[in-house]
């Protein structure tokens, strides 16, 4: 019996998984469809406090999930998932038949229920439907992972050493420290995806980010922030930092030594009193990461737009109902655009989701039009739309939701620059801290790290504790300037659904400028 288990063990069972998937499920009564998804993450972890190393782990994640649809009178889902440990390997074959069993009986109970609500309440019929997917290409295909450094090969030392001396490089450019704390991880991760359809797909991901957290003394109270750096790679991210196109990372210590400097400089900024009434803001890529995952890529996630997640996460206001929706509407400024793309490169990449569906980009927003909702292959089939690939879980044994990927406000043509000296009087808002946004994310309030004053096209006093808030749809119509500054920026712990999971991804997008309310403290 193995005393634990590798990325590389996947290479044993694959063909028994295969076998049970593609032949073996098809016997089951009532069978319309399996599909099976398999991981392992081989991952080390550090941390450390005030300068000292804390702690350590080194673990190896292993698990499965299972979705079957089976039909009566009509079709539906079930879904069953289990974490795996390496006694497990020895007797895959029966475990994730057992598994695929109880999501048959899962999907045949479902079909039952949702036959007899039919006809028992004939006036709701309309709002149930059968469980069809969209067709997908069928995929067989391996894709590596990309790194220089091995995550295996990382002393889990080096993790430590890592973060502590991120935690002395936040303390070294800031006054008044009260508190510093950093962790860094780095992970290989390989998932296979396999389906009835005959899809047989080997992904295999390098992840590395480090953490630092921050609290400073300041005359008007203390002043904490924090914040993330990472990327689909090596080790190398954090050693040297990680350069390409909009992505600009530096390495950890230096992230960590100017988080460290910000934070000192706002702790002493005195706070913003807002003025009354909208005034003009300039807003940087910074804290416009933070705006466009909050509200684009969360409302157009189609299960949150089609009421699947009301009770627990709220709507999207861009869809009442598929009669009554914003579709094919002018929602924002022609200068807008927003798009959720997996292929391009960032924290949210791969080359097809947890349905086997090869990714894409999903034009959300083209020149202010609401183009496109974030799908999964059953959301598609109820608009009648391509699927374009948006279905991850965070863990297999964990059921697939619709996740934005690498979603961003496209650049523009000014000179960021310019779009400042044209003010005469407003404010400059940097970098993202909190958000506060509406059930249907129709409006917003986002806290901002800084929050400089602008006279006369220039970048004047800064303060702290200052935000926007606004109508949503107000302002982005507002939008009167994109800059050509397009940065990416990785976000780590995006939440979503019961029980919560939190993805990764990529947001951001350039400096642009707009009108709202500023909010201060309190």
């Amino acid at each position: 019996m193995p005393e634990t288990i590798s990325v590389d063990d996947l290479d044993l069972i694959r063909p028994k998984l295969l076998s049970l998937v593609t032949g073996r499920a098809r016997s089951l009564p009532k069978f319309r469809y399996c599909d099976l998804r398999i991981q392992v993450k081989e991952e080390k972890r550090g941390s450390a406090e005030n300068g000292l190393g804390k702690a350590s782990s080194e673990d190896v994640a292993f698990d499965f999930g299972v979705r079957v649809i089976a039909q009566e009178r009509m079709s539906a889902a079930g879904f069953y998932g289990q974490v795996l440990g390496a006694a497990d390997l020895g007797r895959i074959e029966t475990v994730v038949w057992e598994g695929i069993g109880q999501a048959h009986q899962r999907a045949r109970s479902n079909a039952r229920k949702k036959s007899q609500t039919w006809r028992r309440f004939p006036a709701v019929a309309h709002s149930l439907d059968d469980t069809f997917l969209a067709r997908v290409p069928v995929a067989e295909d391996t894709i590596p992972a990309t790194y220089e450094t091995d995550p295996l090969t990382v002393p889990l030392e080096d993790t430590v050493r890592m973060a502590v001396d991120g935690c002395r490089a936040a303390g070294s450019r800031a006054r008044n420290v009260l508190f510093t704390a950093a962790s860094t991880s780095t992970f290989l991760l390989r998932e296979l995806f396999i389906s009835s359809e005959g899809a047989n797909i080997d992904q295999s991901f390098a992840q590395t980010e480090g953490f630092i957290f921050v609290i400073c003394d300041g005359e008007h109270g203390p002043y904490e922030l924090y914040d993330f750096t990472g990327h689909q790679r090596g080790w190398e991210v954090l050693t040297r930092g990680y350069r390409s196109g909009p992505i600009d990372l530096p390495d950890y210590t230096t992230f960590c030594r100017n988080l460290g400097r910000d934070a000192s400089d706002v702790a002493a900024a005195p706070p913003l009193r807002p003025p009354d009434g909208e005034v003009p803001v300039v807003t940087d890529p910074h804290f416009n990461t933070l705006l466009v995952h909050e509200v684009v890529g969360h409302p157009s996630e189609l299960d949150r737009a089609l009421k699947y997640e009301t009770a627990y996460a709220g709507r999207s206001w861009f869809l009442k109902n598929l009669h009554d929706n914003q579709l094919g509407e002018q929602i924002a400024s022609p200068l807008v655009n927003a798009y959720s793309d997996p292929l391009m490169e960032g924290y949210g990449s791969f080359r097809y989701d947890h349905e086997g569906t090869p990714g894409r980009r999903a034009h959300i927003i083209r020149d202010g039009v609401l183009e496109e909702f974030l799908n999964n292959r059953q959301t598609a089939a109820i608009l009648g739309v391509v699927p374009n690939g948006s279905a991850r879980a965070t863990d297999a044994h964990l059921a697939p939701l619709i996740r934005m990927t690498n979603t961003v406000f496209a650049p523009g043509e000014r000179d960021p620059r310019d779009i400042i000296s044209e003010v005469d009087s407003g404010y400059y808002v940097v970098g993202h801290r909190t958000p506060s946004i509406a059930e249907s994310r129709e409006n917003f309030r986002i806290t901002a790290v800084k929050v400089y004053e602008i006279e006369r096209g220039r970048v004047g006093r800064l303060y702290r504790d200052g935000g926007i808030t606004a109508d949503t749809r107000n302002y982005f119509q507002s939008i009167d300037a994109v800059g050509n500054d397009l940065q990416v920026n990785p976000i780590p712990n995006c939440g979503k659904g019961q029980p919560m999971q939190a993805k990764r991804m990529s947001n951001g997008g350039p400096t642009m400028r707009s009108i709202a309310r500023l909010t201060g403290p309190g």
